[in-house]
C-alpha cells in the first residue's frame, strides 16, 4: 500500500509541477479556449492540461518500475501498464493537435479507434465474462476485441461530455480511479493473489494525476485540459479496468458480494462513474436529431448546465456531479465486493442524501457566469 501511495504522489506532484509549463506552452501556441455560446467562462481560458497529465503518469510508471515490491511483480504488470500508457500518449498527441489546430470530428474519432486498435493488439482486452449461473464465457479475439474497442471509446467520449466546468472531469475520473483502486487492492487481497496488479498501478496514478491538475482546475480555471487530457484519461481509466481480466484466470477471482459483478466490474466501473454523462450524451444526440440538427452539433442543455439553471453555483455544481460520480461507483465497487443489508442501507442513505442536495438545496435564482470547464471533442462537445 505504501508504494501506491508514492505512485500517487509522484503523478500528483509532477502533474502539479508540469501544468505550469503546459500552461505557458499552450499561450505560446494558441491553445486557447475562446468564449463560445455554450460556455460558461467568461474569458479564454488555456488548453493542454492534459499533457501535464500524461508527464504525471508517466513519471509514476517510472518510479513504480524502481520500486522494491512493485519492481519484483510479475512482467505482465509494467508490460500492460506501458501499452495503456503508450496508448495514451497517442490520443493525447491527437488531443494536443486538436487543442491547437482544431482538427474535424472525423479525425478526433480515427485517433480513438486506432489507440482503442493498439489495446487489443498488444493484449489488453476482455478475456472473458461470467454469467448468473457461475459459468464463465471465454471471449475469442474478436469477441473482446470489439466490446473492448467501444467500452473505450464511449469512456473517452463520455469524459469529454463531462467536461464543462472547472473540475469535473478531472475530479469525477479521479473519484473512478479511487474506486478502482480500492476494488483491485481488496479483491486481490481477499483472494490471497498478489497486490502488485496493472489495474491498481494506473489507478493510483491516474488519481494522483487527477489530483494534481485538480489544483489549477479547479473554479476559477488557470488551465483546461482540453482534449489532450479528457480523451487521455478517458482511455486511461477503462484501459486500467480492463487489465484485469488478462491477468487472473475466470474463477480466481471471487468476493463475499457476487462473483458475476466482479468480472463485470471492468465494464461496469467506467459505465458507473460516468453513466451520468453517458446518459447526457445518449440525451444530447436524441434532443439534436429531434431537432433537425447533426447529432456532433454543440448546444448548451448539458446536465451541467441545467445544474446551474436550478440554481447551483458553479462549484456546488461541481461537487454535486462528483458525488453522484462517488454513489455510482462505490455502489458497483461495494456490491461486487460485499454483501449483506448494511450495503444496502447504506447506499440508499447515500443516494437519498445525494437526491437531496441536488434538486432540495439549490436557491431558486440565475446562477452568474463566472468561470467554467473546458471544451471537448465535437464527439462529446459539452
Amino acid at each position: 500500500m505504501r508504494e501506491y501511495l508514492l505512485v500517487f504522489l509522484v503523478a500528483l506532484t509532477v502533474t502539479y509541477l508540469l501544468t505550469v509549463f503546459a500552461r505557458e506552452f499552450a499561450l505560446r501556441t494558441g491553445a486557447v479556449a475562446a468564449v463560445r455560446d455554450r460556455d460558461v467562462h467568461a474569458e479564454p481560458i488555456p488548453y493542454l492540461g492534459g499533457v501535464a497529465m500524461m508527464g504525471g503518469l508517466l513519471a509514476a510508471f517510472l518510479v513504480a518500475r524502481e520500486l522494491p515490491f512493485l519492481s519484483r511483480s510479475d512482467p505482465y504488470v509494467f508490460q500492460d501498464a506501458g501499452i495503456v500508457l503508450a496508448a495514451g500518449g497517442l490520443i493525447c498527441a491527437v488531443g494536443v493537435i486538436d487543442d491547437i489546430f482544431d482538427i474535424d470530428a472525423l479525425t478526433k474519432f480515427g485517433g480513438q479507434l486506432l489507440a482503442a486498435l493498439i489495446l487489443v493488439w498488444f493484449g489488453v482486452r476482455f478475456y472473458f465474462v461470467e454469467m448468473p449461473d457461475g459459468t464463465q464465457i471465454v471471449l475469442g479475439p474478436l469477441q473482446g476485441g470489439l466490446l473492448t474497442v467501444f467500452l473505450v471509446i464511449a469512456t473517452i467520449n463520455a469524459v469529454n461530455f463531462v467536461d464543462g466546468l472547472d473540475g469535473l472531469a478531472s475530479g469525477v475520473v479521479g473519484v473512478g480511479a479511487v474506486a478502482f483502486f480500492v476494488f483491485s487492492y481488496v479483491i486481490a487481497d481477499q483472494n490471497n493473489l498478489t497486490l502488485a496488479t496493472t489495474g491498481a498501478l494506473l489507478a493510483a496514478a491516474l488519481a494522483g494525476a487527477c489530483l494534481g491538475f485538480l489544483f489549477h482546475n479547479f473554479h476559477p480555471a488557470r488551465l483546461f485540459m482540453g482534449d489532450s487530457g479528457s480523451m487521455l484519461i478517458g482511455l486511461v481509466l477503462s484501459a486500467g479496468t480492463l487489465t484485469l481480466t488478462g491477468q487472473f484466470a475466470p474463477g480466481d477471482i471471487t468476493s463475499d458480494g457476487s462473483s458475476l459483478f466482479v468480472t463485470l466490474l471492468p465494464a461496469m466501473l467506467p459505465v458507473s462513474v460516468l453513466m451520468v454523462p453517458m446518459a447526457d450524451l445518449l440525451l444530447a444526440v436524441v434532443r439534436r436529431t429531434r431537432a433537425g440538427r447533426s447529432p456532433f452539433s454543440p448546444d448548451k442543455q448539458h446536465l451541467h448546465h441545467r445544474l446551474l439553471e436550478i440554481g447551483h453555483s458553479q462549484r456546488r455544481a461541481v461537487y454535486i456531479m462528483w458525488m453522484w460520480a462517488a454513489l455510482l461507483a462505490s455502489a458497483a465497487v461495494l456490491v461486487s465486493l460485499f454483501r449483506g443489508p448494511q450495503v444496502w442501507i447504506g447506499l440508499g442513505v447515500a443516494t437519498a442524501v445525494t437526491v437531496g442536495l441536488t434538486f432540495v438545496l439549490p436557491r431558486m435564482r440565475t446562477p452568474a457566469r463566472l468561470g467554467g470547464g473546458a471544451g471537448g471533442t465535437e464527439l462529446g462537445q459539452p
